[in-house]
């Protein structure tokens, strides 16, 4: 994590790493002198431009020459950029993996053919397409947010709905200053406003752990709900499909997951016309709506007698508000992801996020109000939103057409999750937080194992909880408000601490954000606690301990590989351990050739040790006496030109013996670099290897734990 001094600069440095270039981050000031200082000592091999084959592949006076079978030969995958450069010309499969052929083929046909890394700078969004693809989620949690507020209430009673409209009216109060808090958090973040980023910075790591955390478990849950609640309006229109709705809800997934793994770009032309068209049938739905109940004085419709099941207590109100909250999942989307805008990214930014509250205050307090107007209540087998659509528009296409557009913007809301939950992956990754796989991009340029990780954990959930919309609403408040919370809470200390111009009022505007955002989050964890919110409770601080743990291991990981160089008088002796080498002359070898027979594997194994022109070892592994001297013998024939040392291992076991005197080797003798060089048989069919023991693969992975050992295979290619 950046400290939270960190300045404007070092904050447009840190976001210029979303590219690429991230996997490789480049050594730090102390790392490069320690560096200067090694080279100065390296008393090995020097460089040498006379090498035995031209490095170039001689590319300066070679044309592409295409095969027989029309693609290119290996030597035209490259193409010279500059001395000491050559460029890929285009993604190689691996040299004579017909099966990688194949399913590479497969890829390009799902995802489309790879970019080039300089096409990151094209893979951006303008304002029109960012507004449906971040949006998706926002503006289609209107379809289920109402309804789950009044699935609440109506616990109470029919009359107890009409506390819908004051509720409504707290809420949008919430969702607008919830979102001016954002739209000043874009721009004091531009290069990336994200919760974890904004608390991590100002509150300290695990704040900033524990939104991340928060949002994780919100984006999961964006997936799994958004998809249930598309299959709901699906069946509600279709009861008939109602029996599918597991399988159909998890081929939703996997269809979100093949769009998005093409793309940022592609992506969002897939997601633009769904949600334009949902929010333009939703309009219509309202305007129709109130000029029928301007038609009638704006009289209420009476509400269905429902018998009460639970008293209206202070407990059913606030679960209904928390509830109802559900409506602002998503508002934070476009702060987590600035970077994946057009220039200038924090300007375009703000002015999307202004338009979706603006977009969804209009569309919830609309509904919310209709609803109330028409006396509609929630029904086991119809959702508010299609019986609100048959009482507007009773006959005519329009009806089928909500559906439609209901249905699909609900399957498609969880789009914004695909697109923040990997760049979320990414910058915690960055800071150690999270595997470093998770910083790498695709062929496409999207970040391919979070949008794997996200789909396999939305999946799993919705199939847990059988695709049903109200199991997993009571899941849905808790992080998203703690995200909320702790991103407002953080902004306020970074006003605090800035104090630049006007700072008081953005203070306290993300004072007010903060303070609601805290009242939602303890009223959804108090209220729905036992309806599910425990499950949030608990997985926040497991997931902070292994964000944690996860650090701990990278930060080990790091201070034992980086460079320590001798002060600069030492002496240039051996070091003390075989893996304390940085330099050549401090590395003593002993090369080890296992020899199981003499035939021509090992005897090229054998010739290559020896052409090292290092200190080396023959090994033999004998089941009993009689065979170690028949094999001592066949060595004398050979002419005895390397040491021999038999082991006898009476109970016939191989690799442990084995690996075992290698160990007392490198026990003896600490400063030794023992190089095992294996013979190896490379078949080429892959079915002829379940007729092999595979004993080279068995016995390097019973080396690799042992230190100061390093292992490497000479290889005979078989041709048949």
């Amino acid at each position: 994590m950046r400290g939270v001094e960190r300045d404007r600069d070092d904050a447009a440095e840190q976001g210029t790493v979303v590219t690429p270039s991230a996997e490789f981050p480049p050594l730090g000031a102390e790392e490069r002198a320690a560096l200067g200082r090694l080279g100065a000592r390296w008393h090995g091999p020097r460089r040498a431009d006379d090498l035995p084959v031209d490095p170039t592949l001689g590319r300066r006076d070679h044309h592409p020459r295409p095969t027989r079978f029309g693609r290119l030969t290996p030597i035209d995958l490259f193409t010279v950029a500059q001395p000491d450069e050559l460029v890929a010309t285009g993604p190689a499969h691996l040299p004579g993996d017909r099966s990688g052929r194949v399913l590479g083929r497969l890829r390009r046909t799902l995802v489309g053919p790879p970019l080039a890394s300089s096409s990151v700078l094209y893979e951006r969004m303008r304002k029109l397409v960012a507004l449906p693809v971040l949006s998706s989620d926002l503006l289609s949690s209107v379809a289920y947010g109402p309804e789950a507020m009044l699935a609440v209430l109506v616990l109470a009673g029919g009359t107890a709905l009409g506390l819908a409209l004051p509720l409504a009216a707290l809420l949008v109060v919430l969702m607008i200053a919830v979102g001016l808090s954002y739209r000043q958090t874009i721009p004091a973040y531009p290069h990336g406003a994200g919760s974890y980023l904004v608390a991590g910075d100002n509150l300290g790591r695990t704040p900033g752990l524990a939104a991340a955390a928060g949002l994780m478990l919100d984006y999961v849950l964006t997936v799994s709900v958004s998809v249930a609640a598309g299959v709901h309006a699906v069946t509600s229109a279709l009861p008939g499909l109602t029996r599918w709705t597991v399988p159909f809800g998890v081929l939703v997934i996997v269809v979100l997951l093949a769009g998005n793994l093409r793309g940022v770009r592609t992506a969002g032309n897939i997601f633009v016309l769904p949600t334009y068209a949902f929010v333009v049938v939703v309009l219509a739905v309202l305007a129709v709506g109130y000029a029928k109940a301007a038609g009638r004085g704006f009289t209420p419709v009476p509400p269905p007698a429902v018998p009460a099941a639970e008293g209206l207590g202070l407990l059913l109100v606030l679960r209904a508000f928390s509830s109802g909250a559900v409506s602002m999942t998503g508002i934070e989307a476009v702060s987590n992801a600035v970077p994946a805008f057009r220039p200038t990214e924090w300007r375009n930014a703000r002015t999307t996020l202004g338009w979706m509250v603006a977009m969804l205050v209009t569309l919830f307090a609309g509904l919310v109000g209709l609803i109330h107007l028409d006396g509609l209540a929630p029904r086991a087998d119809e959702t508010v939103l299609s019986q609100l659509g048959r009482v507007t528009f009773p006959t005519g296409p329009w009806y089928p057409i909500l559906q439609a557009t209901t249905a699909l913007i609900l399957l498609l809301a969880a789009n914004t999750a695909f697109n923040d939950f990997p760049r979320l992956l990414f910058f915690m990754a960055r800071d150690g937080h999270a595997p470093r796989r998770f910083l790498h991009m695709g062929d496409r340029l999207a970040f391919s194992n979070g949008l794997v990780a996200l789909a396999l954990a939305a999946g799993v959930v919705f199939v847990a909880f059988g695709g049903h919309t109200e199991r997993l609403i009571p899941l849905y408040a808790v992080g998203v408000f703690l995200a909320f919370t702790l991103s407002q809470t953080g902004m306020v200390v970074h006003w605090r601490r800035r104090r630049g111009r006007g700072w008081r009022r953005r203070l306290a505007l993300n004072a007010v954000g903060a303070t609601l955002s805290g009242l939602v989050l303890l009223t959804a964890a108090v209220a729905k606690f036992t309806e599910g919110a425990w499950v949030v409770v608990v997985a926040v601080p497991l997931l902070v301990l292994l964000f944690r743990r996860i650090h701990r291991h990278y930060s080990s990981l790091h201070r034992a590989l980086a460079l320590h160089p001798p002060p600069p008088h030492a002496p240039p002796g051996p070091a003390g351990s075989a893996e304390g080498e940085e330099l050549p002359q401090q590395v003593r070898h002993l090369v080890v050739v296992p020899v199981a027979r003499l035939n021509r594997a090992s005897l090229r194994a054998l010739a290559y040790a020896a052409s090292l022109g290092r200190p080396t070892l023959a090994v033999h592994i004998a089941p009993e006496e009689a065979e170690a001297d028949r094999f001592r013998e066949q060595w004398r024939a050979w002419g005895d030109h390397l040491r021999l040392e038999t082991i006898v291992s009476p109970y016939r076991s191989v690799i442990g013996p084995l690996a075992h005197y290698l160990e007392a080797l490198h026990t003896a003798r600490p400063e030794l670099t023992l190089t095992v060089i294996v013979p190896e048989v490379v078949l080429r069919r892959r079915r002829h290897r379940l007729l092999h023991s595979r004993a080279e693969q068995r016995l390097r992975a019973a080396l690799r734990p042992l230190p100061g050992v390093v292992v490497t295979s000479v290889p005979v290619h078989v041709s048949h």
